[in-house]
């Protein structure tokens, strides 16, 4: 008996993003009461937003509310960090991406405009009881987007500025401590009964760091790493430091001075570890890194590192693959840049980021190799490497997948910054390695964001194949995963697949020449030209075989099997499929095994052998389901269907169904129109023609977008049939016609793949 298709991946777990909270939070006992008293009054979307200076407790207070909270909130806990204390504070376009990720959204289901990610937000959230932390708002502007819109969901902000202009919100303005509570603080982190014994020491360290929560636990974190120390001792050096003692009692100034207390604790290896890490612009990094920008074994950077998690200079994380990983606050890094800029030539700084970006780039071009996504050539540049010892290498990329989930976000910053700098070659580099894994996990705006920062150093610096590789990566982005207006989608592909062509012969690079070819042979194709996209296709194979270029072979051949079918050769498809799939498994790439296996799939059903074709289809559902891979899975679940069709099979309509659902919650519209056309197909021949014309005319209507003249010609002589079947001869006649017209003599039969 052929095997049933495997059960949907089970869903996301609830997100809880909420940080920590602090086991040693002080006071702040009237600001929850409010807060807890304006969350309990009802109202449609309850709003906190807590503002004041840099350091003064703002985040630890929203995360004792929300932990307070979070019983009342089964349906997740969700944080985001906006960055406002940055230069460039993070997108609310993005902060809605990374949401709707959370809770369940992935691909290109993630819509481009920000009103329409907002829009999907507020439904995603409508009816459920979540909790929204948004930390370090920059402005008004950057929180409304992110607002849910139905009752059930509670909002926590926290910004520097008042933000006044958020309607209905609670305004929390934190001043500094008072004397007691900044002692009491004092006395949680160095103890209470040291503090108890030196009670007029411990009031004056209060005042010496102006009662800024974030100055009193620097303070503090110091008095607890020297317990031989008497409080006596600390006050003495507050009071050494008689400029930076008066910057801590002038406001935000007072949060720097308390930095440089601590800083002044390190030892000189800790102090320069800290001064280069001010340089580093990235979310968090791992321990490695401080090693690299020191140019330093990790043992040795390690001890650094646990000086400034000492001083509170640096704070903890885990990551995906159980790892540490470190954060700098955003002040502490303005604070420690400063002193870099001081202390440190620029030439050293950047020698420092070098060796930083190198040693992303060292392990992210192992890493990638092991990721099961398309199987362009790989094509590195000259950018430094900076070589991991071969234990620490093998411990981190144990699990390359789970690699990437944690240096993901860091890489993509490190993209940004090294192109920024002129660092194209690193910058490109970098964003070639993050491909495979932004295309599996369906991180599309990360890969589009990434790709064009670093073209855009390419092309500053002139750097001709950074610019190719690229390109060629995010044609595809553009073509499958992007909306596009009418005709454009494999138009696009056509003339960018001519440019990255025309680059990568002038730079003699054989196997980029192979990867256009195959591109260029997908925009004949979508036009009708099935001959000379089969020649194309071959002049792809020739080039692969030449350059011993196993990937290339197979998609040269998995392409040629698309003409071959498009030019009425079914058998000569079935049998490049067969190629193709042997190939990719070969190249061991899973992902590429499951689509050779669908299109064969498809192919052998449509030529008659249905047992073997349902077999292949059935074998890559599975696959794809495994993998995550929602574009693969949508594609089987459509061939399955025209095989139901086929055989008259109940299973026809629900399977469709499935692949509908997918095809429009993900974005994938080069699936849906496809997948309407059959349901249409469906509802026609059980009568429905209501149905029938709904589904059918929303297919045309996507497929106009798609530039493909074979699928859209198919549909138009579907939705003929529909329009006759309901009396509309008039609307039969013109659609019927427009699809004679779109007729090419290449053109094969109406279902094509």
């Amino acid at each position: 008996a052929a095997p049933a298709p495997s059960p949907a991946p089970l869903p996301l777990p609830v997100p809880a993003q909420l940080p920590a909270d602090l086991p040693d939070f002080t006071g702040r006992e009237r600001a929850l009461e409010r807060i807890h008293a304006h969350l309990a009054g009802g109202g449609p979307v309850p709003v906190v937003a807590v503002s004041g200076m840099g350091g003064v407790g703002k985040t630890a207070l929203a995360l004792r509310a929300a932990h307070a909270l979070a019983d009342d909130h089964p349906d997740g806990r969700l944080y985001v960090d906006l960055r406002g204390a940055e230069a460039e504070p993070l997108d609310p376009a993005q902060a809605l991406s990374n949401l709707l990720h959370a809770l369940g959204a992935d691909g290109a289901g993630v819509p481009d405009s920000l009103d329409a990610r907002s829009a999907l937000f507020r439904s995603m959230v409508a009816g459920r009881r979540v909790l929204l932390v948004l930390d370090g708002a920059a402005s008004e502007a950057q929180v409304r987007p992110l607002l849910p819109g139905a009752p059930g969901a509670t909002v926590l902000v926290t910004g520097r500025p008042r933000l006044t202009g958020l309607d209905g919100a609670l305004l929390v303005d934190l001043e500094v401590f008072t004397p007691e509570q900044a002692v009491e603080l004092l006395g949680r982190i160095a103890g209470r009964e040291r503090v108890g014994r030196e009670p007029a020491a411990a009031e004056r360290i209060a005042e010496l760091c102006g009662h800024a929560p974030l100055a009193v636990r620097i303070a503090g974190a110091r008095l607890a790493g020297r317990p031989e120390w008497r409080l006596g001792r600390m006050v003495r050096l507050l009071e050494d430091e008689r400029r930076r003692l008066d910057e801590l009692a002038a406001g935000d100034r007072a949060v720097r001075a308390s930095f440089a207390l601590s800083h002044r604790a390190l030892g000189e290896g800790a102090k320069r570890a800290f001064r280069l890490l001010g340089a580093l612009e990235v979310p968090d990094f791992p321990e490695w890194a401080v090693a690299a920008l020191m140019d330093v074994p990790t043992g040795e950077a390690q001890r650094y590192i646990e000086q400034l998690v000492d001083a509170r200079l640096l704070s903890i994380t885990e990551g995906p693959c159980g790892a540490l990983r470190y954060r700098m606050h955003d002040l502490i890094r303005l604070y420690a840049r400063e002193l870099g800029e001081s202390d440190e030539s620029e030439e050293e700084r950047r020698e420092a980021l070098r060796r930083a970006f190198g040693g992303w780039l060292w392990l992210a071009e192992q890493a990638t190799e092991y990721i099961p996504g398309p199987c362009y050539a790989t094509l590195h540049g000259q950018a430094m490497r900076w070589p991991l010892p071969a234990q620490e290498a093998s411990e981190a990329l144990a699990e390359p997948m789970l690699w990437f989930d944690a240096e993901w976000q860091a890489m993509a910053a490190a993209v940004q910054q090294a192109g920024a700098l002129g660092m194209h070659e690193a910058a490109w580099d970098l964003a070639g390695c993050l491909e495979k894994y932004f295309d599996v996990r369906g991180r599309f705006d990360d890969w589009r964001r990434t790709h064009e920062s670093a073209i855009a150093a390419c092309r500053a610096a002139g750097d001709r194949l950074g610019e190719a590789v690229l390109r060629r990566g995010l044609a595809d982005l553009t073509t499958w995963a992007s909306p596009q207006g009418p005709g454009e989608a494999m138009s696009g592909m056509r003339s960018e697949a001519q440019s990255v062509l025309e680059m990568f012969r002038e730079l003699g690079e054989t196997r980029g020449v192979a990867d256009a070819l195959v591109m260029r042979t997908w925009g004949l194709v979508s036009r009708g030209e099935a001959r000379s996209a089969h020649v194309s296709a071959e002049e792809a194979l020739r080039i692969a075989e030449e350059a011993d270029y196993l990937g290339g072979r197979a998609r040269a051949y998995h392409v040629m099997a698309i003409a071959a079918y498009e030019d009425g050769r079914l058998e000569d498809a079935v049998a490049c499929l067969e190629k193709a799939l042997e190939l990719a498994r070969l190249l061991g790439n899973s992902r590429f095994e499951a689509t050779a296996m669908q299109f064969l799939g498809a192919a052998q059903a449509l030529s008659g052998r249905v047992e073997t074709g349902r077999y292949h289809l059935v074998r890559s559902l599975d696959m794809a389901r495994a993998m995550g891979d929602r574009y693969a899975e949508v594609f089987s679940l459509m061939y399955l269907t025209r095989l139901y069709i086929a055989l008259g099979d109940e299973e026809a309509l629900p399977t469709v169904e499935q692949a509908v659902a997918l095809s429009r919650r993900h974005g994938i519209n080069h699936h849906l129109a496809d997948s309407l056309g059959l349901a249409g197909e469906i509802h026609l021949a059980a009568g429905r023609t209501g149905e029938a014309i709904a589904s059918l005319e929303e297919s045309v209507r996507l497929w106009r977008t798609r530039g493909w003249s074979s699928f859209l010609a198919a549909a138009l002589e579907t939705l003929a049939g529909a329009y006759e079947a309901d009396g509309r001869h008039a609307a039969a006649d013109r659609a019927r016609r427009e699809a004679q017209e779109l007729q090419t003599p290449a053109q094969g039969a109406q279902e094509a793949f």
